[in-house]
């Protein structure tokens, strides 16, 4: 049995998702964590490293660790595949030496290259054999310098985001999904909840922190309506089950791609109501889901979506995710571009 071996930070449990991808493939599969920006973040060294003039000099380190523990384990499991998300804390030197040791080396970038945190992984291209990119943005910059990389977007575990049609929709408008890094969220999140003042709107995700300013934590309003928490992928499904309307938001990175809610929202069978963009657009021909552009469109749109029945969109839009973009379907995309390697 091949194996293949994952190497990731806990991006929301997505690297399990690849692991029962490629066991349901007929893969051996073993996953190896670690944290960003050190590794391990947590205890003493999450305040050292908060706190020190030298932050660099102890990512350098971490990785220097983390480096000497990998290669070991690669030593021990012996993988004919590596793949890693973003990759942001392995050296370039590591990927080789996967390689050098008869592995193919798989990097799906999640966030931006073009990021000024993701510096780490701008060279990954040159030292894997296949790279792939969320947004289509990123695979163009790379075309521009001569170089293949494959636009791949996230996907659906429908092992974990599958309706539950036993649920009443009980909930008017649902959206998940951090809000404190993105003014464009927080803006239209607060004029949605300004609008709608007599629906059921739950908004769960880091709104206003404690631990980057406890002051506006403690003053913050609608605490009814901003949980202001992180929440697990089963608590989400079950409330995607219950809600009328799933609103996405893309972060501002977001040109030509989609986040991971545009599937799982699908998977899990709500009727979704998405920013839009080109590769959305190409997704939902037909009303599936419900794209704007705008503040005036969005409203139009959720006021339909509460005034009638949008089940057959739902259900649609669920069959477009669970046909064509699953993790297995990814799985089996990143199969085919190594074999052609």
């Amino acid at each position: 049995m091949q194996k293949v071996l994952i190497i990731s930070n806990p991006f929301f449990g997505y690297h399990e998702s690849v692991g029962r991808a490629f066991r349901q493939l007929g893969y051996d599969v073993r996953i190896e964590t670690y944290d960003e920006p050190i590794h391990p973040f947590r205890g003493l060294l999450r305040w050292r490293h908060k706190f020190s003039l030298r932050r660099e000099a102890l990512r350098e380190k971490s990785r220097l660790k983390y480096r000497e523990y990998i290669e070991q384990v690669f030593n021990d499991y012996r993988p004919q595949i590596v793949f890693t998300y973003n990759g942001s804390i392995l050296k370039d030197e590591t990927l080789d030496y996967f390689r050098s040791g008869g592995a193919k080396v798989v990097v799906w970038m999640y966030d931006s290259v073009q990021r000024k945190d993701r510096v780490m992984c701008l060279k990954h291209i040159d030292h894997s054999d296949v790279f792939c990119c969320f947004e289509q943005t990123d695979v163009d910059y790379y075309a521009q310098q001569g170089k293949k990389a494959y636009f791949l977007p996230l996907a659906c575990d429908t092992t974990v985001y599958h309706p539950m049609p036993s649920k009443e929709r009980d909930i008017d408008i649902l959206f998940v999904g951090t809000i404190y890094t993105s003014s464009k969220r927080k803006r239209i999140l607060e004029q949605l909840v300004a609008h709608y003042p007599d629906k059921k709107i739950l908004i769960y995700g880091d709104y206003k922190p404690y631990y980057k300013n406890p002051l506006t934590w403690l003053l913050r309003r609608h605490r009814d309506i901003f949980k202001n928490h992180n929440i697990p992928p089963a608590e989400v499904n079950e409330l995607f089950s219950r809600c009328k309307v799933a609103l996405n938001i893309h972060h501002a990175q977001t040109f030509n791609g989609a986040n991971q809610r545009l599937f799982e929202a699908c998977g899990a069978g709500a009727y979704q109501i998405c920013d839009k963009n080109p590769f959305i657009e190409s997704l939902f021909k037909n009303g599936e889901v419900g794209l704007y552009s705008n503040m005036d469109e969005l409203f139009s749109l959720i006021d339909y979506a509460l005034e009638h029945d949008m089940t057959n969109q739902a259900h649609a839009a669920q069959e477009i995710i669970i046909n064509n973009h699953t993790f297995v379907k990814r799985a089996e995309m990143i199969l085919q571009l190594l074999d052609k390697c």
